[in-house]
C-alpha cells in the first residue's frame, strides 16, 4: 500500500508539475513540430522515390537437359518457378561483382551520383551510395525483389528494370562460358569416336572386297551345301576352299563387327550429349519470371515527413517532461 501511495502521488506530481508548465511545454512542442517540418522539407532534405522489380528465378541450368530429354527421366521443368535455392543463388549473382560493374558502367553511377572520380575515395563512396540506394531482398513468397531509391522517380524506374535485364544477361553469359568449354570437350570425344567408327567401317569394307560379308550367313551356307555333296568332288573342293578362307577371316571379322555395334551404341549416345551441348551455347531462355515491372513513382518514399515529425515532437516533449523534473528535485533538495 505505501509503494501505491508513492507511485501515486509521484503520478499526480509529474502531471502537476506538466499542468504548472502547460503553456512552456507546449510553445517548445510546437516550435519543435514546425522546426522538424521545415527542416525535414525539400530544401534540407532531397526527396527520394522508390521503384521496384520482383522475379521469380527459373529452375533451368542446361536448356539440352530441359528441352531434350525423356519425359520418363526429365527432372528439369523450364517452367517452373524458382525455389529457395534458386532464389539464394539469384542474390548472390545480383551481389556479385560482375553485375555490380556492369551496373555501375551501364548506368555512369559515378556521374549520376555526382561523386568525383579523382576525389580521395570515389570506390568507396560509391560502394555506399549503392548501398544505400539499391536493395536486393528476398520475400516471403521466395520470390526475389529489387529495390531501387533515386532523385529522379524515372531514373529509379530506368535502374530497377535494367538490374532485371542485366541479372539475364549476366547469368546467360556464365553459364555459356562453362557450357562453351563442355562442348568443346564433347566435340572432341564425338569427333574421335566418329573416326574410329570410319576405320572399324573401312576394314569391314575391306573384308567385304574380299569375299567376307557376313561370316555367320555364309559359313552356315557352305555347311549346307558341303553337305549335299561329295567332299572328293571338283565342287566339293571349291567350296571347301572356300570355307577354309572364311575361317581365316572369322576371328577378325568377328571382332570387327561386335567392336562396331558397340562403337556405334556409344556414339549415339555421344550425339545426343553433343546435340544438347551445342543448344545450351547456341540457345537462351529468360533466366527469371517477372510478376512486377518497375514504373515511375508518382509519390517520394523518403524522406517520411510525418514519422520525423512525430519522432521529434514526442521526443522533445518526453525530453522537456523529464527536465523539468530533474529541476523540481533539485529546487527540493536545495531546500
Amino acid at each position: 500500500m505505501t509503494q501505491n501511495k508513492e507511485f501515486d502521488f509521484n503520478f499526480i506530481d509529474i502531471v502537476s508539475l506538466i499542468w504548472k508548465y502547460r503553456k512552456h511545454l507546449s510553445i517548445i512542442t510546437l516550435s519543435s513540430a514546425i522546426l522538424s517540418i521545415v527542416f525535414s522539407s525539400s530544401f534540407f532534405i532531397t526527396p527520394k522515390y522508390e521503384s521496384e522489380v520482383i522475379f521469380y528465378p527459373t529452375t533451368i541450368n542446361s536448356i539440352g537437359n530441359a528441352m531434350f530429354t525423356d519425359l520418363t527421366q526429365r527432372q528439369v521443368d523450364p517452367l517452373a518457378f524458382g525455389e529457395e535455392e534458386e532464389a539464394e543463388n539469384a542474390l548472390q549473382l545480383l551481389n556479385s561483382s560482375a553485375l555490380q560493374n556492369r551496373i555501375i558502367s551501364n548506368f555512369d553511377l559515378l556521374k549520376h551520383y555526382k561523386i568525383d572520380s579523382e576525389g580521395g575515395s570515389p570506390q568507396t563512396d560509391l560502394a555506399r551510395m549503392m548501398k544505400s540506394n539499391i536493395k536486393f531482398s528476398r520475400t516471403r513468397h521466395l520470390a526475389v525483389a529489387i529495390n531501387v531509391l533515386d532523385e529522379d522517380p524515372i531514373k529509379a524506374a530506368e535502374i530497377a528494370n535494367g538490374i532485371g535485364s542485366l541479372y539475364d544477361s549476366v547469368k546467360t553469359e556464365i553459364q555459356r562460358q562453362v557450357s562453351l568449354e563442355a562442348l568443346i570437350i564433347i566435340e572432341d570425344e564425338f569427333k574421335g569416336k566418329e573416326k574410329e567408327v570410319f576405320e572399324l567401317r573401312q576394314r569391314l569394307q575391306e573384308l567385304g572386297k574380299k569375299g567376307i560379308t557376313n561370316y555367320e550367313e555364309q559359313s552356315r551356307a557352305i555347311a549346307e551345301e558341303l553337305y549335299k555333296v561329295d567332299a572328293n568332288t571338283s565342287t566339293g573342293k571349291r567350296l571347301q576352299a572356300v570355307q577354309d578362307k572364311l575361317a581365316g577371316y572369322a576371328g577378325e571379322f568377328t571382332y570387327l563387327n561386335e567392336t562396331l555395334i558397340l562403337e556405334l551404341e556409344s556414339l549415339s549416345k555421344l550425339r545426343k550429349r553433343y546435340e544438347k551441348a551445342k543448344v545450351d551455347v547456341e540457345k537462351t531462355l529468360p533466366q527469371k519470371f517477372i510478376l512486377t515491372s518497375a514504373t515511375p513513382a508518382e509519390k517520394k518514399s523518403y524522406p517520411i515527413r510525418s514519422l520525423i515529425v512525430f519522432l521529434v515532437t514526442a521526443a522533445v516533449g518526453l525530453f522537456s517532461v523529464v527536465v523539468l523534473i530533474i529541476l523540481q528535485q533539485l529546487n527540493q533538495l536545495k531546500k
